[in-house]
C-alpha cells in the first residue's frame, strides 16, 4: 500500500467507534443531562434507553440519535451546553480515546473529525485535544432567545456528514479515511477517502511515516459531579443510590460535628470512611517548639479539616476563596487571603506566631495527576516548613466543582458510599533547602512542589487557578459575597441533581 509523505496529507475520522473506543454515545448525552440540568431529565433519559436501543437494532440510527438529542437537550440554553462541552466531556472523551486511531490520526498534518453528535459537544475537546482542524457534526436549533429546541438541522445525518466532508475537500480527496463499516443508505464519508481502514484501527497500521504527534493533549482540568462514565448500568446505580447517600451524608456530617477531631478517623470506619496517614507529622507546637508551617496539595475543601483530623488537633488554614457558608459550617479556623501580597505576607505571619498554619499555595483544588504551579510567598515567611501530599478516592460524586456552589462539597463527598483520604507527611524542610541557606522563595516553592508529585506519582505544570477558572467557569475564580437570599438562590440552581 503506497502512502504519502508530502505535509498535506489528510484524515477524515469518525470520532464514535474509532476514535474513541465507545461506539455508542448515549453515556455522553447522560452526562450533558446531568451537569446541565438535573436528575430528573437524567432519569427520563435512563428510562428511555430500552427504547432508545431497540431503535437503533431496528436499523432507525437518525430516530434513535434524535431521541437521545432531545430528551438530552430541549429546554437547555446554549450556554449550558457548551458549559457541559467545556469543562466536563474532554475527561470522559479521553478516558476512551483508542491510541491506535490516534496515532493514524496524529500522523497526518490536516485532520478533520466527523460525529453524529452535536458538534457543539465535541468540538473543543476535538480541537484542544485531540488537535484536529476541524469538525463535523450534527448542528442542534436554538430559537432566538439562545435555548435548545431539541431539534437538529440534519433530516439524515450520513448524508450530512457527507456532504460536509465533500465541501470541505473540494480540490482534491483526502488521503485517510478511518471510520467504522456501517451498512447505510446513505453514502458515507469514508468513499471519499484514497484509503479506507475501518475500525478498530490495527495496532501496526503504519501508513504515514511521519510522526507529527505522538500523544493527544491531556486533560488537566475537569469539572462535573459524576465520577464514572454513566452507562445504563452505572446510571441506574446511581439514582438507586443517591437516596441512601444523601442520608448517609447528612449522618457523617452530623456526627463530625458532634465528636473531637481526634476521635472522628476512629468513629469514622463505622460509617465506611477512611483516613490512611502515612509518615510521621510533627509534635505539636510548644513555647520552645514553634508552629510549622504544612504545605499541602490541594485535592478538595475537605483538606484542612481531613488534616486537623488525622492530626487530632485544629490547624488553621489560609484560602485563596472559599464560601461563606464553608466559612461557617467549618470546624477550623479559616482565613481568607486578600491577593494582596503584603496582606497577606503579616497576615501568615501573625497566625503562624499562634501556632501551627496550613496553606494551599496552589490557590485552587486540581483532580488529575497534576500540580498547578505553587505560589512561592509561603517560602518568605518560615522555614520551619513540612510538606504534606494530601489525595482522594471517591466511587460516585466529585469534591470539588467550579461552575456549580463550593459549599456543597462536603456533602457530595460524604455522599460517596466509601470515601478514602489519604494524608502523607514529609519529613520537614532542611536549612539548606530553605531561604535562609540563600535559595530564592521560587525555587524552594519549585522544590516542595516537584516533591509532593513525586510523592504522588503526578507531573508538576506552570497553570494556575486562573487558568483553570478560566477554561472551567470563564472567570477569575474570585469568590465574592453574597447575602443569604442570593445563597439560597445559588443551591436552588447549582445544586441542579436534586431539585431542579
Amino acid at each position: 500500500m503506497e502512502s504519502s509523505t508530502t505535509t498535506s496529507y489528510s484524515v477524515v475520522s469518525e470520532l464514535e467507534g474509532t476514535l474513541l473506543k465507545n461506539p455508542k454515545p448515549f453515556a455522553y448525552f447522560m452526562l450533558v443531562a446531568f451537569e446541565a440540568s438535573g436528575l430528573i431529565r437524567f432519569a427520563t433519559l435512563l428510562f428511555l434507553w430500552p427504547i432508545i436501543a431497540l431503535l437503533e437494532v431496528l436499523g432507525y440510527r437518525n430516530g434513535s440519535l434524535k431521541l437521545m438529542i432531545f430528551v438530552a437537550t430541549a429546554g437547555l440554553h446554549e450556554s449550558e451546553i457548551e458549559s457541559v462541552a467545556r469543562a466536563v466531556l474532554p475527561k470522559f472523551y479521553m478516558d476512551d480515546v483508542s491510541m491506535d486511531a490516534w496515532r493514524a490520526f496524529g500522523s497526518c498534518e490536516k485532520r478533520v473529525v466527523v460525529t453524529r453528535m452535536p458538534r457543539v459537544m465535541v468540538e473543543r475537546f476535538a480541537k484542544d485535544h485531540l488537535r484536529a482542524d476541524e469538525v463535523i457534526g450534527t448542528e442542534i436549533v436554538v430559537n432566538r432567545f439562545g435555548y435548545a429546541t431539541g431539534l437538529i438541522q440534519e433530516t439524515n445525518v450520513d448524508q450530512s456528514v457527507f456532504n460536509s466532508v465533500a465541501n470541505l475537500f473540494v480540490d482534491r480527496r483526502p488521503q485517510l479515511g478511518l471510520g467504522r463499516q456501517i451498512t447505510s443508505d446513505s453514502p458515507t464519508f469514508l468513499s471519499l477517502c484514497e484509503e479506507q481502514v475501518h475500525a478498530p484501527v490495527p495496532s501496526n497500521y503504519n501508513g504515514h511515516i511521519q510522526r507529527l504527534h505522538v500523544q493527544p493533549l491531556p486533560v488537566i482540568f475537569h469539572d462535573g459531579r459524576l465520577v464514572k462514565l454513566p452507562t445504563p448500568a452505572t446510571a441506574l446505580l446511581i439514582l438507586v443510590w443517591i437516596p441512601f447517600g444523601i442520608i448517609l451524608a447528612m449522618i457523617r456530617i452530623f456526627v463530625g460535628f458532634l465528636l473531637p477531631l481526634w476521635a472522628i478517623p476512629y468513629v469514622s470506619r463505622i460509617f465506611n470512611t477512611r483516613f490512611i496517614v502515612k509518615g510521621k507529622p510533627p509534635a505539636p507546637a510548644t513555647p520552645g517548639n514553634p508552629g510549622v508551617l504544612f504545605v499541602c496539595t490541594h485535592r478538595t475543601l475537605m483538606d484542612p479539616v481531613v488534616l486537623s483530623y488525622v492530626l487530632g488537633r485544629s490547624i488553621p488554614a489560609v484560602t485563596y476563596s472559599i464560601s461563606r457558608l464553608s466559612e461557617i459550617l467549618s470546624p477550623i479556623p479559616t482565613f481568607r487571603l486578600t491577593r494582596i501580597r503584603d496582606v497577606d505576607a503579616e497576615m501568615i505571619k501573625k497566625e503562624l506566631s499562634n501556632g501551627d498554619l496550613v496553606v494551599y499555595p496552589e490557590g485552587t483544588t486540581c483532580r488529575e495527576p497534576f500540580l498547578l504551579r505553587f505560589s512561592a510567598l509561603f517560602a518568605e515567611l518560615t522555614d520551619n516548613i513540612v510538606p504534606v501530599a494530601m489525595n482522594y478516592r471517591v466511587g460516585f460524586f466529585h469534591a470539588t466543582t467550579a461552575r456549580g456552589w463550593k459549599g456543597l462539597d462536603p456533602i457530595f463527598f460524604f455522599m460517596n458510599p466509601r470515601p478514602v483520604y489519604e494524608v502523607t507527611f514529609l519529613n520537614q524542610l532542611e536549612v539548606e533547602a530553605t531561604c535562609s541557606s540563600g535559595k530564592s522563595p521560587y525555587d524552594v516553592a519549585n522544590y516542595v512542589q516537584r516533591i509532593l508529585a513525586a510523592t504522588l506519582g503526578f507531573e508538576c505544570t506552570n497553570f494556575t487557578r486562573k487558568d483553570k477558572y478560566r477554561v472551567l467557569a470563564g472567570n477569575d475564580g474570585t469568590v465574592s459575597y453574597l447575602s443569604f437570599l442570593d445563597q439560597v438562590k445559588k443551591v436552588i440552581t447549582t445544586f441542579k441533581p436534586f431539585f431542579h
